[in-house]
C-alpha cells in the first residue's frame, strides 16, 4: 500500500511539472515526423495481465510493423527527434498515466512485449511478471539500455525479492544519474 501511495504521489507530482515540457514535446514531435504524437503496446503487466504502455512515438509511423522487437543502435526507424527524447527518456513521460491507472508502477522490472516470452523459462517469466512492472528498474538503473536479457533477468530477479521503498528511492537517483551520464545530452 506504501508503494502505490508512493506511486501515485510522484505521478501525480511529476505530470504538473512536466506538462509544459510534455506539450513542447508534442509539439517537436509533430513538426519533426508529422503522424501521432503518442505510441502504444501492448506489455505483460502484474501476473500476466496485457496492458497499453503508452509513449511519446520517438519512430517514424508504423515502424514497429518493420523491424525487430528491440530498436538497434543507429536505427533507421527512429526520427531525428526521437533520438533526443530516448537518450533523455523524455519519451518515458506518458507512462506516469501508466502508473495513475495501475497498470505499472514508478519502479518494477520493465514491462517486456509478448512476444518476449518465448526468451524466458517458465519460472523465470512467472517469477519476473509476479511484480508489478515499472516505469524504471534496477536493470535500467545500473545499465541503462545495454546489458544483456541474463543481466537484466538477474538484476530484475533481486529486485522483485528485495523490494522496498528505500530501494525504490536509490534506484530513481540512480536512474537520474544515468539519465545526465556524459553523453546523454
Amino acid at each position: 500500500m506504501t508503494k502505490r501511495i508512493f506511486d501515485l504521489y510522484l505521478s501525480i507530482l511529476l505530470l504538473i511539472i512536466f506538462f509544459p515540457i510534455l506539450i513542447i514535446l508534442c509539439c517537436l514531435i509533430y513538426i519533426d515526423n508529422p503522424g501521432p504524437i503518442f505510441f502504444s503496446q501492448n506489455r505483460i503487466g502484474k501476473n500476466g495481465k496485457i496492458f497499453r504502455l503508452y509513449k511519446l512515438r520517438s519512430m517514424k509511423i508504423n515502424s514497429e510493423k518493420n523491424g525487430p522487437i528491440f530498436t538497434l543502435q543507429n536505427d533507421k526507424r527512429v526520427t531525428k527527434f526521437g533520438k533526443f527524447i530516448r537518450k533523455t527518456s523524455l519519451d518515458e513521460l506518458p507512462q506516469l498515466v501508466n502508473v495513475i491507472i495501475g497498470d505499472m508502477s514508478v519502479v518494477g522490472p520493465r514491462p517486456d512485449v509478448p512476444e518476449q516470452r518465448k526468451l524466458y523459462s517458465e519460472n523465470d517469466w512467472n517469477l519476473r511478471n509476479s511484480f508489478q512492472p515499472g516505469i524504471t528498474g534496477l536493470a535500467q538503473s545500473i545499465n541503462r539500455n545495454s546489458g544483456t536479457l541474463k543481466q537484466r533477468l538477474k538484476l530484475d530477479l533481486f529486485y522483485i525479492k528485495k523490494s522496498n521503498i528505500l530501494l525504490d528511492m536509490k534506484i530513481i537517483c540512480l536512474t537520474i544519474k544515468q539519465i545526465f551520464s556524459k553523453g546523454s545530452f
